[in-house]
């Protein structure tokens, strides 16, 4: 119990110390408390989605890989289907009170009176169906009416408000089946939260006819039990009923195949999401590794004190465990709170998207406490640990000195020598990685060089230190004369925490750096492939993933300042049968002859434009060394729904290419021949060259030509390499934005060791301020060192991170990524803007350093 009241009386004594490592805890903590939060409760969104709407027995084309037919975005346009007779047979089977066919595409654009596109812009989709009862599950009419006549369409609330819809206004609808208007007849709000579709209701004629192709047919049955009667019973008398070839699920395997869908995203999300708050836990690590080292050389005589009455090693040891503990359960129950509130912040957040996410479906698991509340406190007694070992080692002796824990010279050689290793080691695996000639074990060699080289560098911080931070000192600390030159010496007097204060700073830097080299050579790869390979003067592309229409596709066609327009058809579940007879998987496409003009295609054997010919087609490289196939040789392509055709290959394509890679080829005759009329895929983009002299105006009439039709984009070469920058910028910022809480931590630390250090110096600083030095220098004195540890910890991430970058550029060039381009501006930016941080760092610190009363400092034990 003496240990536990001497531990509790020290931590209060310092809780103004304590605090900001306490912070490190809360935030690393809250960060993966709030991740949990957040995506448990957009899981919990889905879930009452899907299981409130689910009827009990769901009847529906068979199911296609990815997912059910309904929910499937078709290629062409024509969502899968099945006759209306099927309605009827499943409302007559035993145990069935009522069913009822639905009708629904999402191959469909609205617009608005305004020719936008009222649709999602988060990726969710627009559906288009008749009003059920399903519907009336999750939404209610709050004004107007549902849809009575062919030409009214009912909104939902959602999208009504973010776009100014009113009852009675126009919407134009665009399938590939033509387009039509309705007026807005009612507005309907969600009772349950909205994921972010819009959702608009016709009547199921005009749904059946000009959204599925015509004739009574449904794209799902909706069927509901009488009382009494189990949904496992329900489904096996409408198996019975029902003709095979059709998917029949009851609500539990309907909800729980969405579910399915919509975790793997939740998981890529939820796994990314802790990915960066691992970042920031590490960082939070060396925080309070330094806090704790700190407080155990300024309580240097008191330990002793308690040696020399008693106490034994373990002991005093343990005091500084016990102190941890409480850090890591303080700082962790705060973090649990503030994570709820990052999630709320979340939540909003995805409002503002789109997706909007309701505070009523709050879901906090029980493990969602417990996790935090483990993980804070075991990464606090883990960062502890060295400094309480420490701690027991302090003898007697030491009471009777005014110094601090004297520096084991042993373990700083051996810290040395294995950071040394490590670094060499981490070096080697890098090189490695470079001069891999496979994706595979290169990835390998990239993860475990950035692994040991951040530890090599880790260990070998403090004898850096000694040398890099000389070296800065000369061009920035030494033009401030003798306060430079004291603050050169007190970040040199420990290198150990220099080094440890550095590293946390430079875990988020080298991180920044690395992947700003990898996304600047993408988007330098990404034009010079552009300028190598595409000769196509515009492109037309789908912003929503949406197939073009036919009649969009007739009127680019029929443009008569172009020269020729190129299309481009994916055959999805496409299969090929190999001279062995064996059946694989294929990712073919079905082109005009013209796209080898289009797309200069590089090829290791034989000619492009020969393969998009009748009787031909071309294969990657990587395919061909697989199985063993190069120009000359046949395979049978299994066209989806249609018959096989054996192709002669005419073309091998580089594996070196970022576009279209390992893609397949044929002629559009070819896929066209032998695909039926109503199962042909539409373009999922098109390509155009206009006549020599006329780019100006072709591009201009191309613009005219789609501006009714929002869904759809037209980009000249320039724009295209515009998007692959803007792309992966959107990506690179929101990765920054996750980093800058291990940014925020590091910065925690920078302040924290001044902090201390301060406090350490205290009887230093009043002597210097009795020998004449002025508030002002001394101020200046605890910036200048700020500064220099950031640009230290600034160069040690930023050259770590080039290397890191370099490495996973050039194990990228097998897959195309083959310019390097280094990001010279934001290298720059970033050290310069560490030296900022270092300033700001030191604001608190240096104006409490100058508030120091002179004769109490001098008289500090």
């Amino acid at each position: 119990m003496t240990i536990v009241r001497t531990s509790l009386r020290n931590f209060f004594a310092h809780k103004g110390r304590m605090a900001l490592s306490g912070m490190a805890v809360v935030l690393s903590v809250a960060f993966v408390c709030g991740t949990l939060v957040f995506t448990d409760t957009m899981g919990t969104t889905f879930d009452k989605l899907f299981g409130d709407t689910a009827p009990n027995v769901m009847v529906s084309p068979e199911e296609r890989e990815g997912g059910g037919g309904e929910d499937e975005l078709p290629s062409n346009g024509r969502p899968d289907t099945l006759p209306a007779s099927v309605v009827e047979r499943a409302g007559e089977v035993e145990g069935a009170e009522t069913a009822f066919g639905v009708a629904m595409s999402m191959a469909v654009t609205v617009v608005d009176g305004d020719g936008e596109n009222i649709g999602p812009t988060t990726g969710a989709p627009t559906l288009a169906s008749n009003w059920t009862e399903l519907d009336r599950r999750a939404m209610k009419v709050s004004a107007g009416h549902p849809p009575r006549g062919p030409d009214e369409v009912m909104v939902d609330a959602d999208t009504a408000e973010k776009h100014g819809i009113g009852l009675g206004d126009e919407l134009r609808t665009i399938s590939v089946f033509g387009e039509f208007t309705s007026k807005v007849s009612g507005i309907a709000e969600w009772e349950m939260t909205n994921p972010g579709a819009a959702a608009l209701y016709y009547p199921t004629e005009v749904v059946q006819e000009r959204l599925l192709g015509g004739g009574e047919v449904f794209t799902s049955v909706a069927v509901l039990s009488a009382d009494g009667v189990t949904d496992e019973l329900l489904k096996k008398h409408v198996v019975a009923a029902v003709e095979d070839g059709l998917s029949v699920q009851t609500a539990e395997e309907y909800a729980a195949e969405n579910q399915e869908d919509v975790g793997g995203f939740l998981d890529v999300m939820r796994y990314a999401l802790l990915g960066f708050a691992g970042i920031a836990v590490l960082v939070g690590v060396f925080l309070i590794v330094n806090t704790f080292s700190m407080l155990v050389a300024q309580r240097t005589r008191e330990l002793g004190l308690m040696r020399a009455l008693g106490a034994e090693r373990r002991q005093v040891g343990r005091s500084v465990v016990v102190e941890a503990l409480l850090l890591g359960v303080v700082g962790s129950l705060v973090g649990i709170g503030v994570g709820v509130g990052i999630a709320v912040g979340l939540m909003e957040l995805m409002g503002l998207m789109g997706m909007n996410l309701s505070t009523d479906d709050l879901t906090i698991a029980w493990t969602t406490p417990v996790v935090g509340l483990v993980l804070g406190v075991v990464v606090t007694l883990l960062a502890a640990w060295l400094p309480a070992r420490r701690a027991g080692r302090v003898s007697p002796m030491a009471a009777l000195r005014d110094a601090g824990v004297s520096a084991d010279g042993r373990s700083g050689t051996l810290r040395a020598v294995s950071g040394t290793v490590l670094t060499v080691a981490g070096t080697a695996a890098l090189v490695a990685a470079g001069t891999a000639s496979e994706a595979g074990p290169g990835s390998m060699y990239l993860a475990l060089g950035v692994l040991l080289s951040l530890l090599g560098f880790v260990l070998v911080g403090p004898l850096l230190a000694r040398v890099v931070v000389r070296a800065l000192s000369v061009v920035v600390l030494r033009v401030w004369g003798p306060v430079g030159r004291l603050a050169e010496r007190n970040a040199l007097r420990n290198p150990r925490r220099t080094g440890a204060t550095a590293a946390a700073l430079m875990i988020g830097l080298a991180l920044v750096a690395g992947l700003s080299v990898v996304g600047s050579s993408l988007v330098a790869s990404g034009r010079d492939e552009v300028d190598r390979s595409v000769g196509a003067d515009f492109i037309v592309t789908s912003t929503g993933g949406q197939p073009v229409t036919p009649q969009v596709a007739e009127s680019v066609k029929r443009l008569p300042l172009l020269e020729h327009v190129t299309e481009y058809r994916y055959l999805s579940g496409t299969e090929l049968r190999l001279p062995d007879g064996e059946r694989v998987p294929g990712d073919v496409s079905a082109v005009s002859p013209t796209y080898a003009q289009d797309v200069r295609a590089e090829t290791v054997e034989g000619e492009l434009s020969e393969a998009v010919t009748a009787g031909g087609m071309s294969v990657g490289e990587e395919f061909a060394t697989e199985h063993g196939l190069g120009v000359g040789d046949r395979l049978e392509v299994l066209f989806p729904g249609g018959e096989g055709a054996e192709l002669e290959i005419r073309a091998v394509t580089s594996a070196e290419t970022m576009i279209d890679q390992g893609q397949m080829y044929l002629a559009l005759a070819t896929a066209e021949a032998h695909i039926p009329r109503d199962l042909m895929p539409l373009n999922m983009m098109m390509l155009g060259t206009a006549v020599e002299g006329g780019e100006s105006a072709a591009y201009e009439a191309l613009k005219a030509e789609l501006r009714s039709y929002p869904q759809y984009e037209v980009r000249d070469q320039a724009e295209y390499k515009q998007l692959l920058e803007d792309q992966v910028g959107q990506l690179l910022t929101m990765v920054y934005g996750l980093l800058a809480l291990a940014i925020i931590v590091a910065v925690l630390g920078v302040v924290n060791t001044l902090a201390l250090s301060v406090v350490e110096r205290t009887r230093e600083i009043g002597l210097l301020r009795a020998v004449g030095l002025s508030r002002r220098q001394l101020r200046r004195m605890v910036r200048l060192e700020a500064v220099v540890i950031a640009l230290f910890g600034a160069l040690l991430g930023l050259g770590l991170g080039l290397a890191w970058g370099v490495a996973g550029q050039q194990l990228l060039a097998l897959e195309g990524l083959r310019t390097l381009e280094i990001p010279w501006p934001t290298i720059v930016t970033v050290f310069l803007g560490s030296a900022v941080v270092g300033l700001l760092a030191a604001l608190v610190p240096a104006f409490r350093a100058g508030r120091m009363n002179v004769l109490n400092a001098i008289a500090t034990e």
